[in-house]
């Protein structure tokens, strides 16, 4: 299996109201963090995020997260 593209080495802080997002998985997207369909052809799958109420997130930017979409600090090893 190949790596994720590293769009960034830090968590993309945002605030999203309750709905279901797909968060990139590939790091390929020009929607980041957001998926725009650029995984076909991959292994890469995007993760299905649910909001309940309005709130602040930190979605993972490097793609490397053990607690994917969500940020686990792992940019600070890359």
């Amino acid at each position: 299996m190949s790596d994720p593209h590293v769009v960034q080495k830090a968590p993309f802080i945002i605030e999203l109201e309750p709905g279901t997002y797909w968060w990139c998985a590939c790091g390929r997207s020009a929607t980041q963090p957001f998926c725009d369909g650029s995984h076909k052809g991959t292994q890469f799958s995007p993760k299905k995020v649910e909001i309940t109420e309005k709130r602040k997130v930190g979605l993972c930017g490097c793609k490397h997260s053990a607690n994917a979409p969500l940020c686990d600090g792992s940019h600070k090893t890359l």
